[in-house]
């Protein structure tokens, strides 16, 4: 048997084909984003669908938003709610943290087995949503891992 037929009946779910990126866009005109990003996305903007209208405005997507969002995290600890009670919304405001990193560092989305982390330039990982977990148990802050991912790119 050749080595070609031991590959193809090997990996026979896997493509050889490949897609030029570069050349595609979306209607925006930007390259598309990885699949790894669709569901932190998502979960983002269910977050802020879900924050009042007061404070909405405030959650743009820049790193001193966060500071916002880790008021808003710390304000719902001071509740008392279990963790597992609050566990979409720490989920969508670390999706929220992991979006602005992206978009301030460059860097992207990567998910295995329903994990997501960013993945920054310098090749770097990092967990908003783990992070977002912390924040809610009063050892972690959204904002300061921004801070450091945007420290790290330099």
């Amino acid at each position: 048997m050749s080595d070609a037929t031991r590959a193809d009946l090997a990996l026979p779910d896997v493509t050889d084909r490949t897609t030029d990126q570069t050349a595609q866009t979306d209607r925006s005109g930007r390259p598309p984003r990885p699949s790894a990003a669709a569901k932190p996305v998502r979960w983002a903007a269910e977050a802020l669908a879900a924050v009042p209208d007061a404070v909405r405005p405030h959650l743009d997507h820049s790193a001193q938003s966060l500071w916002r969002v880790d008021r808003m995290i710390e304000d719902l600890r001071r509740e008392g709610p279990s963790p597992t009670a609050v566990a979409q919304t720490l989920r969508g405001f670390g999706s929220y943290a992991g979006e602005v990193i992206v978009r301030q560092t460059g860097g992207e989305w990567w998910g295995s087995a329903g994990d997501h982390w960013v993945r920054t330039p310098d090749g770097r990982l990092w967990e908003p949503l783990d992070e977002a977990r912390r924040c809610f148990g009063g050892h972690g802050s959204l904002r300061l891992l921004c801070r450091d991912a945007m420290r790290a790119r330099r």
